[in-house]
């Protein structure tokens, strides 16, 4: 199989990722010290100016990801935009609240959770093994992290500063503040007033089980072996879905594609954004210019706007699907093949 050079560009292999280890203030503190941090596509949140980005091409969404070793918690912030979790790998547990004691739930591989905005939160692979999961945040710019407090005040004694311009300096490796720079303090309880703690059922309305996926057979992709599931949209798309399990805007829409082995979609195209996230199986991924290429699980793969695009099964394969838009539009089927 062959791929032109503009179009490997746009592969991110699970086994190419590059982490950043002291990505975010908590990178020293405790039980955090030893997560990965990825920015995959887009400029992400890493407060680290040395986080690595594998395509910096503006989407409208940023794609990360997060590689935590068993018993590794996260620290406590919260974004503002939309921040939704695929586990791809391993148990975790998710926590929030200003000190993480105001509820929990627990996803597997396959499953996924949508973070309410301005929501202090955290998360831990509770897992026996090595786990990670993407992270999709909303919008070409997600802006800053807000960490909790207490966050901020831990971190003192481990030799990371945080600056007011959202840079992070580790005089761990001999960094240090620059003239004229101000380090952050922690919030005071007028600056947090607008955080919000969700109950736990608030919560549950944004988590989707693996085990809960409903395809939908008007699907325009749905072909004998090829299902479609819809796991965040608002409002009924103009092909054919009615709203997600988790139905509030996110400005991108979260699809699941389930095929067979050997089982194909039509050549088609979009004229959105399309990003493949490979959760399980091989696929083979082709155009009408002899570009194909094979995707593995955990892999990472945008899609020219567009493009004509063919996806078969080499086995049996699911894949997650980010689309720009709260409606990623009509299909255009672009050969003869009857629905």
């Amino acid at each position: 199989m062959s791929l032109s050079p503009q179009l490997r560009a746009r592969i991110v292999r699970y086994s190419e990722l590059r982490p950043c280890t002291n990505a975010f203030i908590d990178a020293r503190s405790p039980g955090s010290d030893q997560k990965e941090n990825f920015t995959i596509i887009g400029p992400g949140v890493a407060e680290n100016p040395h986080q690595y980005v594998h395509i910096r091409e503006r989407h409208g969404f940023n794609i990360g990801g997060a590689r935590q070793p068993p018993r590794c918690p996260t620290s406590l912030p919260s974004h503002r935009p939309a921040e939704v979790f695929i586990v791809q790998q391993g148990t975790w547990r998710f926590f929030w609240g200003e000190h993480g004691d105001a509820g929990e739930v627990v996803l597997e591989a396959g499953d996924a959770i949508s973070i309410p905005t301005s929501t202090f939160r955290g998360f831990e692979n509770i897992g026996d093994t090595t786990g990670f999961m993407f992270a999709i945040l909303g919008g070409d710019d997600p802006g800053r992290v807000h960490w909790a407090p207490h966050v901020i005040e831990k971190a003192r004694g481990f030799g990371l500063v945080l600056l007011e311009n959202g840079t992070l300096v580790d005089t761990t490796l001999g960094e240090s503040v620059p003239e004229g720079g101000s380090a952050v303090q922690p919030s005071t309880r007028k600056e947090i007033a607008h955080i919000r703690t969700p109950t736990v059922e608030e919560m549950m309305r944004n988590v989707v089980r693996h085990t809960s996926f409903q395809a939908n057979s008007a699907s325009p992709l749905a072909t004998s072996g090829v299902r479609e599931a819809s796991l965040i949209g608002s409002g009924r798309t103009a092909d054919g879905f009615a709203s997600a399990p988790i139905a509030t805007p996110h400005d991108f829409t979260l699809r699941h594609l389930a095929l067979d082995p050997q089982a194909r979609t039509r050549l088609h195209a979009r004229d959105c954004v399309e990003v493949l996230l490979v959760h399980r199986g091989r696929i083979a991924w082709r155009n009408e210019a002899s570009d194909s290429v094979e995707l593995d699980a955990g892999d990472t793969f945008t899609v020219p706007r567009g493009m004509a695009r063919q996806l078969e099964a080499v086995t049996a394969a699911e894949i997650f699907v980010v689309r720009g838009g709260n409606d990623p539009g009509t299909v255009r089927f672009l050969d003869n093949q009857r629905a």
